[in-house]
């Protein structure tokens, strides 16, 4: 299998070749996009065999949680509970950007998209190209980034298809990425505990000018340190220390 190139820019999106791609999306294939951090590697979030073929496609271990990435901003609610209201304040600062929050999944999301975790991690990219998929393939795409495991993440369509072009359907070149670096994480996912501030988990220089932005509209980390872990390593292991904690206070 050879994937299918479209090329666009954000100034002009080939609209046929998004909604072909969209169709594949929603056929449970695979297709790399632009963001403006770096290009992903897209599945239907929603559905589970298109997640484990994301993580087949990178070699990925299936307990590292994937980011679902929305096209708007009112279809959070379709894949995360219990929202918060400094996570609405911070999502009304930055999103769409690069900014990634973590919060409790709802049953929408399977837990092949979010590694086996009750949380899910969700972005709303400012990519015109990035959105115009993300619509068009059903609304929740999930995207780590578009490389193979242990390579660095890309910021050219050329480097998708040097590494993943026969592994996956689709790849759509928007030019280079703006950013070239991972998003800003900050986890709002308390579990149990209702009064554990949530964290920065990692502040990219992407993030610095929408993070600055989020802090005047009332520091909602509250001073958490960053972390300095990959993305995807650092959803997992938060993710599973919010975990073992609701287990513990089950017990």
């Amino acid at each position: 299998m050879r994937a299918w190139i479209a090329r666009m820019t954000e100034d002009n999106i080939d609209q046929s070749a998004i909604e072909k791609a969209g169709e594949i999306l929603k056929n449970g294939g695979l297709a790399a996009f632009p963001t403006e951090t770096v290009y992903g590697l897209g599945g239907n979030a929603l559905d589970a065999k298109a997640s484990e073929k994301i993580y087949a496609a990178k070699g990925r271990p299936s307990d590292n949680p994937l980011i679902v990435h929305i096209g708007r901003m009112e279809d959070l609610e379709t894949v995360a509970a219990n929202v918060p209201e400094s996570a609405r304040k911070l999502a009304a600062a930055c999103w769409p950007g690069p900014l990634t929050m973590i919060f409790e999944k709802t049953n929408a999301v399977p837990l092949e998209t979010t590694g086996g975790l009750t949380s899910v991690a969700v972005r709303y990219p400012s990519n015109k190209v990035a959105n115009a998929l993300i619509l068009a393939g059903g609304g929740f795409i999930a995207a780590p980034s578009a490389n193979t495991s242990g390579r660095p993440s890309p910021t050219k369509a050329e480097h998708v298809i040097e590494d993943l072009g026969d592994k996956i359907d689709c790849i759509i070149d928007g030019g280079d990425a703006e950013i070239g670096l991972e998003s800003t994480i900050v986890d709002f996912y308390r579990g149990d505990s209702d009064d554990s501030p949530p964290g920065l988990l990692q502040q990219r220089d992407a993030g610095k000018s929408a993070w600055n932005r989020a802090c005047r509209s009332g520091n909602p980390c509250g001073g958490q340190p960053c972390a300095s872990e990959g993305t995807g390593h650092a959803l997992r292991n938060i993710m599973r220390r919010r975990q073992t904690l609701r287990l513990s206070r089950a017990r």
